[in-house]
């Protein structure tokens, strides 16, 4: 049996002819003004084949950017803004401007200097001595201002060829909004399809009029910087001394000065007020910091290094002992043994109060949405505030040493144990947990036996990443301070030892390297 055929031409052209028409009420609908002109453009786009587009919209031409704007095309907008500005700014110096200005002002500054060495020459001369010299730098300077005084006029004769080549690009900037406007709005109009609410569409006198109002506040203030002598100055630098001035009373004071004043008396005051509850802080963290240095200054070197090699062969495995084994002799053969290892007691007593209160932390965040909103900002200023700023506070309340070194890496370490811990809590899923609290888990053994088990490869990935960035931090505390591996390449820096600090480097880069294997083996050995 053959299959169906349509035997009536006519019924299937009048089926496409439907489909034209519901597309060309679509592209209506979304054009709004205009829409029978855009549906023919969209069509002509569609059945082109060639490189360049087959339609030219002339009041995208016209109009540029604020077309753009009406039509809520905003990449276009500002692409095609920025390109009629630098085309308007070669339109202003060629036929306004003043294109051998800076030419010029040179050109007179150096026949000034030159006139003075002229006016101490003959001074010179009438006091009998010699003005060879004097006339020697004139003569160069005058000739200099000679020939900065040619660029400018050459600079100012061209002022036809810069006019020209503004209006030249200024054309082709046109032709080419001419050209793709059509196509931009077109690929519009497909995402408006596909998500209606999120894409603009139609032509809205709002838009326009923002469209309006951004080309005259770009525009006018950047072809004037760039075209009209002196304005510069006026334009380039913003004016926070007479604003100051007309804020406070003091001509000599500013917004900068004042506000400065006062966070440092403000800082100078807390820290006099809290003075006992700091110093216990710091006692605290320095009992932790003792005891890890004598337990690895204090102790032979060789139980040391056996335990850690022990350490990594049970943690990580024969390979990364071996390895541990090489880095420690590094360290050791170079010099480097106490100095890691007061290092490595700086990183242990940070990373330590890191994941103390890190881990509990994150599972209070992991639990509860409103802490963890509240928290978020907190977290994301302490990881991208600059490290360095950490120490300005640091200072001020804790002074300067190891002690105060390690409060400045608990904080700038302390965020990923956090993030980590709260999303590994976050990804249990929701059916163990009911599974669990129906065979009559209370709340406590369901975050021992069930969430933080299932959390610990987030966890100890956070964990992990808390430990490097603190080991990050041991060259910065070095500035207040801090001992260690971090105070080596200080001094390095200081005295541009280069040798020196290229040693230093590879020996942080060993413990590193020697904590990141260790801890990532460990992990690895636990879930296999």
């Amino acid at each position: 049996m053959e299959p169906p055929t349509d035997a009536d031409p006519d019924a299937s052209a009048a089926r496409i002819e439907v489909d034209h028409s519901a597309l060309a009420a679509s592209i209506a609908g979304f054009a709004g003004p205009n829409g029978d002109y855009y549906a023919r453009a969209f069509r002509r786009i569609h059945d082109s084949s060639g490189m360049l587009p087959a339609t030219f919209n002339v009041w995208a031409a016209v109009l540029g950017p604020f077309w753009a704007a009406a039509r809520g095309v905003w990449g276009m907008f500002w692409a095609f803004l920025i390109l009629e500005v630098v085309a308007w700014v070669q339109i202003g110096r060629g036929s306004w401007g003043n294109p051998g200005a800076a030419f010029l002002e040179r050109a007179l500054a150096q026949r000034a200097r030159a006139q003075a060495f002229h006016d101490r020459a003959a001074a010179a001369r009438a006091a009998g001595a010699d003005a060879t010299q004097f006339e020697t730098l004139a003569r160069n300077i005058g000739s200099a201002a000679d020939r900065s005084l040619a660029v400018a006029r050459d600079a100012q004769s061209g002022a036809f060829a810069i006019l020209l080549t503004g209006l030249a690009l200024l054309l082709l900037v046109k032709l080419v909004q001419g050209l793709y406007a059509n196509p931009v709005y077109e690929r519009q109009y497909t995402n408006w399809r596909i998500a209606p609410t999120s894409v603009e569409s139609g032509r809205k006198p709002v838009n326009a009029a923002l469209g309006a109002v951004l080309v005259a506040l770009v525009a006018p203030l950047t072809v004037y910087r760039f075209t009209v002598s002196g304005a510069a100055d006026a334009l380039s630098a913003f004016p926070e001394k007479r604003i100051s001035s007309a804020l406070f009373a003091d001509p000599g004071a500013t917004l900068f000065s004042k506000t400065a004043a006062r966070l440092d008396a403000g800082i100078d005051a807390a820290a006099l007020a809290w003075a006992g509850f700091f110093d216990g802080i710091t006692h605290g963290i320095n009992t932790i910091l003792v005891a890890l240095t004598v337990a690895l200054n204090g102790t032979p070197w060789p139980v040391v290094m056996l335990v850690i090699c022990v350490t990594a062969w049970r943690a990580a495995g024969p390979r990364v002992a071996v390895f541990t084994a090489a880095a420690l002799a590094y360290i050791a053969l170079f010099g480097y043994w106490q100095v890691a290892m007061e290092t490595v007691a700086l990183v242990g007593a940070a990373a330590l109060i890191c994941v103390l209160l890190g881990v509990p932390l994150g599972v209070w965040l992991g639990t509860s949405r409103r802490a963890a909103a509240l928290a978020e900002p907190v977290l994301d200023l302490m990881q991208t505030l600059p490290a360095f700023v950490y120490l300005i506070p640091i200072i001020a309340f804790f002074g300067t040493g190891n002690p105060p070194g390690i409060l400045a890496t608990i904080v700038f370490g302390m965020p990923p144990v956090i993030r980590l811990t709260a999303l590994g809590i976050q990804g249990v899923p929701e059916t163990i947990k009911e599974a669990a609290t129906a065979f009559g888990a209370s709340r406590f053994r369901l975050l021992k036996d069930v969430e933080l088990p299932l959390a610990l490869p987030s966890i100890m990935t956070g964990v992990n990443q808390t430990i490097l960035m603190c080991l990050s931090m041991v060259v910065i505390i070095s500035l207040i301070g801090g001992g260690g591996l971090g105070k080596v390449i200080l001094e390095s820096l200081q005295y541009a030892a280069k040798g020196q600090g290229i040693l230093g480097g590879l020996a942080i880069l060993f413990c590193a390297m020697i904590l990141d294997r260790i801890v990532q083996g460990a992990f690895r050995r636990k879930g296999a």
